[in-house]
């Protein structure tokens, strides 16, 4: 008969044992050992044993062992393990990717802002971002263009505990919008910008069935343009819309808009 062989092990040397989670698909997690975050995407079995793909907010894929003690969710050590068949599967993604809080309530407003340019960019902003803003309390508000930014500003009275941040069109060296951006200076304000002519272009041309955004003319409307070269009605409204319409979660939008609206988000939020 074989002899039982105590463990010796100190007890502050043994690993603790961590709560085993199934990798249900949108579940997201992060990776201990590469700090990589992403949303479960598939598992499979391969030769060196059980694997998961993680898919991060920017569309890119990783492949990952799932090892014991291996991940992170919201912030506590997990070992990841198959889902049963048949299993539930429950959403844990907003559209912008963050985890979703069930059950959180909407926070009273700050006193800081996002301002954005136009209705259509805080159309998509919210589209997106909507359930992160609410609970964070942030409030975004359009301005119908950026000529009067400086006074826009002084005219809020930015400070330590409302901070304003401003998400631009077409921010690119010697555009006019830059130039209207540089004369902001005040500390507790974070200008920012896409390429983009439009907010329509930070939409992917895949999510909205295009092969890409057309070059129009200079000194044509650009919207209108749009409409007359994809062969749609010339009714911007309804452009707008359908546009709108594709666009289900951050994997539709580029990131070029996505790290702007993140880093505003982070501005605007940060303890006074």
């Amino acid at each position: 008969m074989r002899s039982y062989q105590p463990d010796l092990t100190p007890p502050w040397k043994r690993s603790a044992p961590v709560p085993e989670v199934p990798a249900e698909p949108d579940l997201v997690v992060e990776e201990v050992s590469t700090g990589f975050c992403g949303a479960v995407i598939r598992c499979e079995k391969t030769a060196q044993g059980p694997a998961v793909t993680l898919e991060d907010r920017f569309g890119k894929h990783r492949v990952f062992p799932m090892e014991p003690r291996g991940f992170l969710l919201e912030g506590t050590v997990v070992t990841l393990v198959r889902p049963s068949a048949g299993g539930p599967v429950r959403p844990a993604r907003t559209a912008s990717g963050s985890v979703v809080v069930p059950g959180a309530r909407a926070r009273v407003a700050r006193a800081g802002r996002i301002y954005v340019e136009g209705r259509h960019d805080a159309e998509l902003v919210e589209r997106v971002w909507g359930d992160d803003l609410r609970i964070e309390g942030v409030v975004v508000e359009y301005l119908e263009g950026v000529d009067d930014l400086p006074a826009v500003v002084r005219d809020f009275a930015p400070g330590p505990d409302a901070r304003l941040g401003v998400l631009v069109d077409h921010l690119v060296p010697g555009s006019k919008e830059s130039r209207i951006a540089a004369q902001v200076t005040d500390a507790h304000v974070l200008v920012v910008g896409h390429p983009y002519i439009d907010v329509w272009e930070a939409v992917k041309p895949s999510s909205v069935g295009i092969r890409a955004w057309p070059s129009v003319p200079r000194g044509q409307d650009w919207k209108t343009g749009v409409c007359e070269a994809l062969g749609w009605p010339e009714n911007t409204g309804a452009a707008w819309q359908h546009i709108l319409s594709r666009v289900n979660s951050y994997k539709d939008l580029e990131p070029a808009l996505l790290g702007r609206v993140e880093e505003l988000i982070d501005f605007v939020t940060l303890p006074a």
